[in-house]
């Protein structure tokens, strides 16, 4: 949503614990660890295990969101940005500030809990990458590597967590990897121009939105063919309906308007764990 003309200043609001929660991009996040959380399931952790794991992965993204719109203030700001809580007054910097350095406190113990292997994978390529995105990637060509680490490496904290640790196979790497590209694609595209306005030359602006979106849908396809076939076996004949939900969905994020096409690839994310969790 934008208010009219860019820079026009949004309508001031009260603070609220909900600007709070929205400035967080609590979407995405509680999407994320649900797929973190059949992830774990899919490996056999322990209840107790499985439970920290997605804690863990919770608060990591809890913490890209908060810090995203910290950094982002000045430019939303500059263009108007009336859906974003911190340039609204919805809530304030201190507020955020706070909450970001909570969450981040409880990243760190509970992926320190998982292990070295799995909470150094998690901090370091998880959170780490995310956060270098934050701090100045998405400004580059190489704005797609850090959605491509963080997503390609989530299997790998599910796998080094367990007892016997294990890093995932390549094609769940990849699949983990283009799914992240994808999102990251078509999460820009409502923001294309202001971006553009405020400085901001990642992969998406670079390539332009009509390149942009056939990638994101192939990328987003492609991420659940390996889910489907990356298993060893024939894949069962339910598998098939289920690509067909995908492709419709990538559809929608190829022609869809606003967030929906982002609401898309999250929902693609959701039906890829479900393929691996089922196949077991």
């Amino acid at each position: 949503m934008r208010v009219a003309g860019a820079g026009t200043p949004p309508v001031v609001t009260r603070p609220s614990a909900g600007g709070l929660l929205a400035a967080a991009h609590p979407g995405p996040a509680v999407a994320v660890a649900t797929v973190a959380a059949l992830l774990a399931v899919d490996a056999g952790l322990p209840a107790g295990t499985a439970v920290v794991v997605t804690g863990a992965v919770l608060t990591g993204h809890l913490t890209l969101g908060w810090a995203n719109d910290l950094l982002d203030l000045p430019r939303d700001r500059a263009v108007g940005r009336a859906d974003k809580p911190l340039t609204t007054g919805r809530t304030s910097t201190r507020a955020v500030a706070t909450a970001l350095a909570v969450a981040a406190l409880a990243c760190v113990v509970l992926s320190v809990a998982l292990g070295w292997r799995s909470g150094l994978v998690h901090l370091v390529l998880g959170i780490g990458s995310g956060q270098a995105y934050n701090l100045g990637l998405k400004r580059t060509a190489l704005s797609w590597l850090p959605y491509a680490v963080t997503f390609g490496t989530l299997p790998a904290v599910v796998g080094l967590a367990a007892d016997v640790p294990a890093w995932p196979p390549w094609w769940l790497v990849a699949a983990g990897a283009a799914l992240g590209v994808g999102a990251h694609v078509v999460n820009a595209l409502p923001d294309l121009a202001d971006d553009l306005r405020t400085g901001v030359r990642g992969l998406p602006h670079r390539v332009g939105e009509p390149v942009a979106r056939p990638l994101a849908a192939a990328l987003l396809v492609a991420a659940s063919l390996l889910a489907a076939f990356g298993p060893a076996g024939v894949p069962a004949a339910w598998v098939w309906p289920v690509l067909l939900v995908v492709v419709a969905l990538a559809a929608v994020a190829l022609a869809g308007r606003g967030r929906t096409p982002f609401r898309a690839a999250l929902a693609i994310a959701l039906l890829d764990v479900v393929l691996l969790v089922a196949a077991g």
